[in-house]
């Protein structure tokens, strides 16, 4: 690992940590009524917190997967059918 991948990570984690920071402080701010009203419990705050920036890290390293398969078609004009392009 480079010096330079090293503080882009470092930046990338500081960030990271302040926008959790940011949300769980948004969070707690909130009345219990509030929070009701989107469905959590302030018991729960950490949990989703810290839980949505593990899905998000997990989603970052999963690569992505489709149930399209891409291999070309035939397409169909009339009685002939094209070459698959």
């Amino acid at each position: 690992m480079s010096l330079i991948n090293l503080f882009l990570e470092a930046r990338h984690s500081f960030s990271a940590w302040r926008r959790r920071a940011h949300a769980y402080d948004e969070l707690m701010a909130l009345d219990d009524r509030s929070l009701a009203d989107i469905g959590i419990h302030r018991s729960q705050i950490p949990g989703i917190v810290e839980g949505s920036s593990r899905a998000a890290l997990r989603i970052e390293a999963e690569p992505v997967r489709s149930n399209l398969d891409f291999r070309p078609a035939r397409v169909a004009a009339t009685a002939r059918w094209f070459p698959p392009f």
